[in-house]
């Protein structure tokens, strides 16, 4: 590979506004030395072998995936994979191969199930049974906030009728009492003494898979959102980073979020500070970074678990008393997140309700009274639901909102299990990002991938459109929630670099910056609007190394495609 190279022959996205014409970027040693306009710039003085002529195609800054849990969903594809089930009987029928598959395996572990191809959201434990013959099952759900189990699972956890709901979880049950099978939230923790650890070489497999995976949708860095904790039989990620690390095999550049458990107290911000400074001064070159903290405020709507100002209905439209669950209580948040943040720790709140949303950024304006102003570069992700008067108070607190735009449309999981059990209105809130960019708000993206596609530019289409490709149903929250494809592109590149504290060498084309770069055709800026879901990635560059070319692939005869594209 030449160390000097040069984009040029197409559009250049330099991480936020308009895309510049005309201009070649030249690259040399694995950093951007310059960007300049083709006019000035004497193509013949670079060997031919040394010139990237993009053909009308569009160069950006690489994405950044600013929430997202690629060990487990590495190991996810490694194990029983439910992603590309339609229905019920699909994932039926997928559990069974899978079975038939490995009949060695004592239990069956996986997930990828979708709550809208169940009644209810709750796909039961017989299905499990009759498709393995009885044996011990346990399956994530799509968005990793339930489980499902089969009796085998069950007996052998222990649980029973008699077994009550955990403060932070839910058992759905037949008629007697019994588990039905499905188990929500901090309920799936009752199989924790049962189910079989991941083993550390699955765990790191599963990471080098993830990472073939991210990198070929052109995703050169990432925040992951559970670091420091085991989650749902998974070990703690932080031994298979290290590992790639040590063995040259990590070539992203990775922010840890350090696990905050919900029911521990303060003295975690000790230890988690202890954690980022021997991160530092391990790898002073930044590619592991574990200066942040993530935080559980709430569940999910579709679960009636995501904490909400208003009640839930139940399916005859009749106001519950119930108004999901916050995780931690609310005074205790503002206590814990003004420790962090004195503490140099970035705070990563998971909050999706909007009582969830408030009771997080008043934990931030408790910590900007108590600390003042601080470079935390704090945010909140998810934020489905938000209050019209909590949308103004991000930029001043300097808030990032977090987004997962793939989630920002009609769809049959929102339409089918969580609006009609929501408050009249409330459809108008749901992920109401144009009016957060409106506000002021500064914008960071990612996917929460396996909960869906890591693809940025599948979300970039949702966020641009707010519908999914080929959808005859209206614009979620109105036509005024929509982004422009200049901020939607910011979000997955200079704002996620923003938020992982990448914005001085990454995130944007400009000298001096690390050359992590992708390829996209046809150029999204040339496309209409609703036509956004046809770019793809056709390279991805890290500090100047191809490191994915999807024609070469194609040109391989093994070649196939395994991303997916599937909504939450």
């Amino acid at each position: 590979m030449a160390s000097e190279f040069v984009f040029h022959g197409g559009l250049v996205f330099t991480g936020s506004g308009a895309p510049l014409e005309g201009h070649a970027v030249i690259v040399r040693d694995g950093r951007i030395a310059s960007v300049v306009p083709e006019s000035e710039l004497d193509l013949e003085s670079f060997p031919e072998s040394s010139r990237v002529d993009l053909d009308g195609a569009l160069l950006s800054p690489g994405f950044q995936d600013a929430h997202i849990h690629p060990v487990g969903g590495g190991i996810e594809l490694l194990q029983c994979n439910l992603t590309d089930a339609e229905d019920a009987a699909q994932a039926a029928a997928l559990i069974r191969a899978y079975a038939e598959a490995n009949p060695e395996e004592e239990w069956i572990l996986g997930g990828g199930w979708s709550m809208d191809h169940f009644d209810g959201g709750n796909p039961p434990r017989g299905l499990l049974d009759e498709a393995t013959g009885g044996r011990p099952v346990l399956l994530q759900s799509r968005d990793h906030h339930s489980t499902w189990a089969s009796t085998a699972a069950i007996e052998r956890a222990g649980i029973t009728a008699e077994t009550p709901d955990p403060e932070d979880g839910r058992i759905v049950r037949e008629s007697d009492g019994f588990p039905a099978g499905t188990f929500h939230e901090g309920a799936g923790d009752l199989f924790a003494g049962v189910r079989p650890a991941t083993s550390g070489d699955l765990a790191y497999q599963g990471l080098l898979r993830a990472q073939d995976e991210l990198i070929a949708l052109g995703i050169t860095g990432w925040q992951d959102a559970m670091v420091g904790a085991d989650s749902g039989g998974i070990a703690d990620p932080l031994a298979a980073y290290e590992r790639a690390a040590a063995e040259g095999r990590l070539l992203v550049h990775v922010v840890g979020a350090q696990w905050w458990t919900r029911d521990g107290g303060i003295d975690q911000v000790a230890r988690m500070t202890e954690r980022r400074e021997r991160a530092a001064a391990a790898h002073p070159d930044r590619r592991i970074d574990l200066g942040t903290t993530k935080i559980m405020v709430d569940g999910v709507a579709e679960n009636q678990t995501a904490a909400m100002l208003t009640p839930y209905r139940d399916g005859a439209g009749h106001d519950t008393c119930n108004h999901g669950l916050s995780f931690i209580e609310p005074a205790k948040l503002r206590e814990y997140v003004a420790a962090l943040d004195a503490s140099g720790q970035q705070v990563h709140m998971h909050a999706l309700g909007d009582r969830a949303v408030r009771e997080a950024l008043d934990a931030l304006q408790a910590a900007r009274d108590a600390n003042g102003e601080t470079d935390g570069r704090h945010h909140l992700a998810h934020l489905q639901i938000v209050a019209a008067d909590d949308t103004a108070r991000f930029a001043p607190l300097d808030a990032v909102a977090n987004i997962q735009a793939l989630w920002a449309t009609h769809e049959d999981q929102l339409d089918d299990l969580t609006l009609p059990f929501l408050q009249d209105g409330q459809v108008d809130r749901q992920y109401p990002f144009g009016d957060l960019v409106r506000e002021g708000a500064r914008l960071a993206a990612g996917s929460d991938w396996p909960v869906s596609t890591a693809d940025p530019l599948a979300a970039i289409h949702v966020a641009v459109n707010r519908a999914y490709p080929g959808s005859e149903r209206p614009p979620l929250g109105g036509a005024h929630q929509r982004l422009d494809l200049e901020t939607a592109l910011a979000a997955y590149t200079s704002g996620s670099a923003y938020v992982n504290r990448r914005d001085d060498d990454t995130g944007s084309i400009r000298a001096g910056y690390l050359a992590n770069l992708v390829v996209i055709e046809p150029n999204p800026f040339r496309l209409a609007t609703p036509d956004l879901h046809r770019a793809r990635v056709t390279s991805t560059w890290i500090e100047g190394r191809l490191v994915h070319d999807a024609a070469a692939i194609a040109a391989t005869p093994a070649a196939s495609d395994t991303h997916r594209k599937e909504s939450r």
